[in-house]
């Protein structure tokens, strides 16, 4: 009898830790974790037996399936950059929202200026032309760290 409720008591068990849910990126590859919450465009999970929450930019996930009720919730389409006129698709994420993109390359430069513009327009037309050059070699996300006195930072991201 105690084999019998040891049995059961592991079976169960088993089930309560088990992953609840499976997380699909864009590049394909699948994940079997536990979802926490999806919050300020991150997603939130964590690992089998961890209690340690782990995150992901929601860019970088396709769905997100509920093993249990079999649902599938959408999270984000793929964004394909085929060429420079799709500079309109590339978007501008903070470093913070990049987490589990792909880093590709980094390039530096010095903002547009132009005489009698307001500083709005001339952060406008610059991150226009980051996003030209993104778009350009077929990098659909980049983020932008201005580094004061003109210059900054890009770097591109991919799936």
């Amino acid at each position: 009898m105690k084999i019998l409720y040891f049995t059961l008591a592991m079976l169960f068990a088993n089930v309560a830790i088990s992953q609840t849910h499976q997380i699909t990126k864009h590049n394909g590859e699948q994940l079997d974790v536990n979802f926490i919450k999806n919050e300020n465009g991150l997603i939130y999970y964590s690992f089998n037996g961890s209690s340690e929450e782990v995150k992901i930019s929601k860019h970088a996930v396709s769905s997100i399936t509920n093993k249990q009720t079999k649902t599938t919730q959408k999270v984000s389409d793929k964004i394909v950059v085929d060429s420079k006129d799709d500079y309109k698709m590339v978007t501008v994420l903070p470093q913070e929202k990049t987490i589990g993109l792909k880093q590709v390359t980094s390039f530096t430069g010095v903002s547009t200026r132009t005489k009698g513009e307001p500083p709005i327009a001339n952060q406008k037309q610059t991150a226009m032309r980051i996003k030209s050059k993104s778009a350009s070699n077929g990098y659909p996300f980049v983020s932008i760290v201005d580094k004061g006195d003109g210059k900054y930072e890009a770097t591109t991201y991919v799936y």
